[in-house]
């Protein structure tokens, strides 16, 4: 796996990682479904205006539209909307901590979608020791109490998994188009079936009295948490294999630990050293090649002959 991967991961897992609490913090003022629509209407104006500025012309190809418009579909407006609708009951830690759940769902999906990303022991250990570090990361916020809603945690695991079919779906189908063509148009196509839906459904927002705390929040969810780092996500699609993106769930938390420690003056204990040490270590598994061995191989075939 080429250095430049892994340098895309952590930055996208940086434009993704304080996502939970800009959405906590908006969903006091918007419902849900109004949320995912602004966060993904303001994104593709964003995005597309950028375009329009280098004179980048979004295809015409009906295909292209259709694989958008579903990847959008369960890659940003369906988990958005079971997101904002679960951290109405359940905080947003153990939010991120069910959103591991992303990349087990991304394995066992490209198993089957994807030839060349099939199911190996090797894989498996390797998740397995990522989403045991997230546990381990995010367990001194379960110790203060289990109070979560059971329906707030079946629509966070929801988006989750709707997180990996879209994941999978644009690796097979959208690996190949131009990196800001799919996230432009896969934007846009949500838009244009989510914006009307939203001011169908939603009688809740008011957006005379939306605080300024939530317009903050939706303007950093939309043009860094959505617009830049579907740029960057698409980018990492083209170049690494589905079960290689997803692991981006895994590093999230360590940018909400930083923050906290540089804003908020918390302090980095055993147990969060731990928890980043075992994702780390979780992430080289799944995705290191062990061309040590080769020479070793080759050599011992020599002597037999």
């Amino acid at each position: 796996m080429k250095l430049k991967n892994y340098f895309l991961l952590i930055l996208l897992a940086a434009l993704w990682g304080p996502s939970f609490l800009f959405i906590k913090i908006a969903v006091v003022d918007i419902s849900p479904i109004m949320m995912a629509a602004m966060r993904i209407g303001f994104a593709a104006i964003f995005l597309n205006v950028f375009l329009l500025m280098r004179k980048i012309k979004l295809p015409k190809d009906k295909t292209f539209w259709k694989h958008v418009a579903l990847a959008g579909f369960f890659a940003q407006a369906l988990p958005f909307i079971l997101i904002n609708w679960g951290e109405q009951y359940i905080d947003s830690g153990l939010a991120s901590i069910i959103n591991g759940l992303t990349p087990l769902s991304t394995v066992v999906l490209a198993h089957f979608t994807i030839s060349a990303e099939r199911l190996s022991a090797k894989k498996l250990v390797g998740v397995a020791l990522g989403f045991t570090g997230l546990v381990v990361l995010s367990l001194p916020k379960l110790t203060n109490g289990f109070d979560a809603a059971f329906l707030g945690i079946v629509a966070v695991t929801l988006g989750a998994v709707s997180y990996a079919i879209g994941l999978v779906y644009s690796r097979k189908y959208l690996s190949k188009a131009k990196p800001m063509h799919a996230p432009a148009g896969q934007l846009l196509a949500c838009s244009i079936y989510l914006v009307p839906l939203a001011f169908i459904f939603d009688s809740q927002t008011v957006f005379s009295q939306i605080g300024t705390p939530a317009w903050v929040s939706i303007f950093l969810l939309s043009f860094f948490g959505t617009a830049v780092a579907f740029v960057v996500y698409f980018n990492l699609i083209e170049r690494a294999p589905a079960s290689f993106v997803s692991l981006v769930t895994y590093i999230m938390p360590i940018f909400g630990i930083a923050l906290g420690t540089i804003f908020l003056d918390e302090v980095i204990t055993s147990t969060m050293v731990l928890g980043m040490l075992l994702i780390l270590s979780g992430i080289l598994i799944v995705n290191i090649r062990l061309k040590f061995l080769k020479p070793k191989i080759a050599e011992d075939q020599v002597v037999a002959r």
